[in-house]
């Protein structure tokens, strides 16, 4: 294999009885093979800037292998089901044969940068089936970050061969931005009782949507679904469709009775037949390619200027400094800048 790194230093060591070189953790995901595949995945997790370059280079390798899934962002409401929904149609396409890949975000604190972590606790069914992958994958409050690490692991899952791919988003506004630069369907789940839980519904988050999803839609609460599923058509009519050549309607569905999955599915899959046919399904990925490529320099630059040599002690003084408020906040960056761009 060519690379710029020797096969000695191209090891990612968990532990010291536990160390996987490049080319079997490759090996391994190209196989199908779970656990290699979540020891990827931590490597490519990891801030340590030598796991960063291993991550790298094993995104090189299995690159080639990548794209070929359908992938789906899945967000909703607080209350409207998530995970019991996800796990249902999750089920239900490895039923169908299919291998489903779930990463699903989870909210961190941004004091302390704990994480719930709880999706494979609410997922334990799909966790255990063979034909599925579960990985929560903590936000650490930086959104930037999630995108990097999430869309990583997206492309990890891809090389495992697991053809769809699913991530659910915490349902706070701007990491629905993010997914929705990684997907080619953007999924929004509804609860009955859309006139007031509109009042708090953004309609941007409505207009990234395309297709909603009523969950729920059961028992007693089956005629209010309809009802809301109606309401929610009515608005969706007035809105600029999220995919050019695709209009955006809402459904429902039952999550615990698992009713409505199928015929969800159904429009997927006709989601993805037409963008294909008109283009708009390739131009979503070139678009998100870029996009892409313009985080990761973002994200890089930022990486680098904080861990420079000379700036990174000067930032806690400049910090001080500006809270004394014996320099300005516009001097004090200046001066970091200067630091930084000395040769």
């Amino acid at each position: 294999m060519n690379s710029q790194y020797p096969e000695k230093k191209r090891r990612f060591v968990k532990k010291k009885q536990d160390s996987i070189s490049i080319t079997t953790l490759k090996k391994g995901i190209l196989d199908g093979n779970r656990s290699s595949l979540a020891k990827a995945i931590t490597l490519i997790e990891s801030n340590a800037s030598h796991h960063y370059e291993w991550g790298q280079e094993l995104l090189g390798e299995v690159m080639p292998h990548t794209g070929n899934s359908l992938r789906i962002g899945i967000t909703g409401v607080p209350g409207a089901g998530k995970s019991t929904f996800i796990e249902a149609f999750g089920e239900m396409l490895c039923h169908q044969g299919h291998r489903v890949a779930v990463l699903a975000i989870d909210p961190s604190s941004s004091l302390s940068g704990g994480s719930i972590l709880g999706d494979k606790t609410r997922m334990e069914q799909l966790s255990k089936n063979p034909k599925a992958f579960v990985r929560p994958s903590p936000t650490a409050g930086t959104l930037g970050g999630v995108h990097r690490k999430t869309n990583e692991t997206l492309l990890l899952c891809e090389a495992a061969g697991y053809d769809i791919i699913i991530i659910e988003t915490v349902g706070v506004g701007q990491s629905e931005v993010m997914v929705r630069q990684m997907v080619d369907f953007f999924l929004l789940l509804a609860i009955t009782g859309a006139g007031d839980e509109l009042q708090g519904m953004k309609k941007g988050i409505m207009e990234l949507a395309d297709a909603m999803v009523v969950n729920k839609a059961d028992g007693d609460n089956k005629p209010l679904a309809e009802k809301t599923k109606r309401e929610l058509n009515q608005i969706l009519h007035f809105l600029v469709p999220a995919t050019k050549g695709w209009s955006s309607r809402a459904y429902t569905c039952s999550a615990l009775e698992k009713s409505g999955l199928r015929d969800l599915w159904d429009v997927i899959k006709e989601f993805e037949k037409q963008t294909k046919e008109i283009g708009s399904f390739q131009d979503r990925r070139t678009l998100q390619k870029k996009e892409w490529f313009y985080t990761m320099l973002k994200d890089r630059i930022l990486s680098d200027f904080f861990l420079d040599e000379r700036v990174k002690p000067a930032v806690p003084q400049m910090e001080e400094k500006v809270k004394k408020g014996s320099l300005t906040t516009s001097k004090a960056i200046e001066e970091l800048l200067h630091l930084y761009k000395q040769p």
